[in-house]
C-alpha cells in the first residue's frame, strides 16, 4: 500500500484529493490548521497543526512516504488576495510552509513531492486583453504577477526546482487555474467567483452585484478534472510546471447569466467597484496534452450546475 501525505487536507482541493487517494488504495495522512468544513476527512490519520511551524512539518513527514502533496497556502478569492490588506501574511505564511516542506521532504527521502502553484504567477502584461490572454507555461518570464500571492507561488516553484536540481528531490509542479466545485468556501470573504456568483444568484430574485465591469474573463476547472490532472502528472516523468485548467473562457457577466439560467431565473447585473485581478486569464493546455495526456472532461455548465445544487443545499 502506497503512503501519501496531503498538506492542506482541510481545504477544498486537499479534502477532495484525500478522498481520491483513498479510493485508489493509498494510506493517507492529512495535515492542516483545521479539518474539512463540509465533510469528515477520509484520511487515515489527520494532524491538526500549523505548517508554518517547522516542528509540525517535521512531525508530519515520516520516512517511507511515497508521495507528498503540498497544497497548503494562505489564499482566498479576489476580495482577499487583491485588496492589498493581506499581502505580507500571504507571502510570509505560504513561503514558510514551502521552505520547511522542501527541506524536510528531502531529509526524509519522500518519493515524490507535488506542489500546487497557480495561474496567478503569469505576467500581468500578458493578460491585459480579456479576449486574448497568454498563459502558456513558457510565458511566465519576465515575471510580473499581479498579486503577492502570485509572486510567492513563483518563488516556491523556483525553490522546489532548486531542490530538484541541487539535491535530486523528485518534484511535480502544477499551475492550477480557478478550481471550483462542492465543499469549498461559498461565503465569508475567501470564496472564489464560481461559489460567490452561485450564492448571489441563489439568494436573489432581482439584481446581483459584480465587481468591475464584468468584462474580465476567466476559465474555471471542476474539481474532478483537477484531481485527474494531478494524478496524470504524478504518474508521468514530467516535473512541470504544467497548467491544470480549463480552456473554456467566459466573461464574469456571462458566467453570472449562465448561473441564472441554471437557476431558472432572470436577473439584472449591477457592476460595482471592487478588486478584479487581471483583465483576462485562460488556461493553455497544449503542454498538458503533450506531456501528461490530460485535458478536462466536464463542461463549465455541467460543473457549475453541480456546484449550484450543492450551495442550494447549504443555504437550505
Amino acid at each position: 500500500m502506497k503512503k501519501a501525505i496531503v498538506f492542506g487536507a482541510g481545504g477544498f482541493i486537499g479534502s477532495h484529493l484525500v478522498r481520491r487517494l483513498k479510493a485508489h488504495g493509498y494510506w493517507v495522512r492529512g495535515v492542516d490548521l483545521k479539518r474539512p468544513e463540509f465533510s469528515v476527512s477520509a484520511a487515515d490519520d489527520f494532524i491538526v497543526g500549523d505548517l508554518r511551524d517547522r516542528a509540525v512539518v517535521d512531525a508530519a513527514i515520516d520516512t517511507g512516504i511515497d508521495e507528498l502533496y503540498q497544497l497548503a497556502a494562505d489564499m482566498g478569492g479576489a476580495g482577499y488576495l487583491f485588496s492589498g490588506d493581506n499581502d505580507a501574511a500571504v507571502m510570509h505564511n505560504s513561503a514558510l510552509i514551502n521552505l520547511h516542506t522542501s527541506e524536510i521532504a528531502l531529509a526524509r527521502k519522500v518519493g515524490k513531492v507535488f506542489f500546487s502553484s497557480s495561474a496567478c504567477i503569469y505576467p500581468k502584461y500578458n493578460q491585459l486583453d480579456p479576449d486574448n490572454p497568454k498563459c502558456a507555461e513558457d510565458s511566465a518570464y519576465p515575471a510580473e504577477p499581479d498579486s503577492e500571492y502570485g509572486w510567492e507561488k513563483l518563488f516556491s516553484e523556483r525553490l522546489y526546482i532548486a531542490f530538484h536540481k541541487n539535491h535530486g528531490l523528485d518534484i511535480r509542479l502544477a499551475r492550477f487555474h480557478n478550481v471550483f466545485g462542492p465543499e469549498g468556501p461559498w461565503q465569508g470573504g475567501k470564496e472564489k467567483a464560481p461559489a460567490a456568483l452561485c450564492r448571489k444568484v441563489a439568494t436573489s430574485d432581482d439584481t446581483i452585484e459584480i465587481w468591475g465591469d464584468g468584462l474580465q474573463t476567466r476559465s474555471f476547472l471542476y474539481i474532478d478534472d483537477c484531481l485527474d490532472g494531478i494524478q496524470a502528472l504524478m504518474k508521468s516523468d514530467f516535473i512541470g510546471p504544467v497548467n491544470i485548467g480549463s480552456e473554456e473562457m467566459i466573461s464574469i457577466n456571462d458566467y453570472a447569466q449562465l448561473i441564472a439560467q441554471i437557476a431558472g431565473k432572470t436577473l439584472k447585473i449591477k457592476n460595482i467597484p471592487g478588486p478584479v485581478g487581471v483583465r483576462g486569464r485562460n488556461s493553455d493546455n497544449a503542454l498538458a496534452m503533450e506531456k501528461i495526456g490530460w485535458s478536462p472532461q466536464l463542461t463549465l455548465a455541467e460543473g457549475t450546475e453541480r456546484l449550484f445544487r450543492w450551495i442550494i443545499g447549504e443555504i437550505g
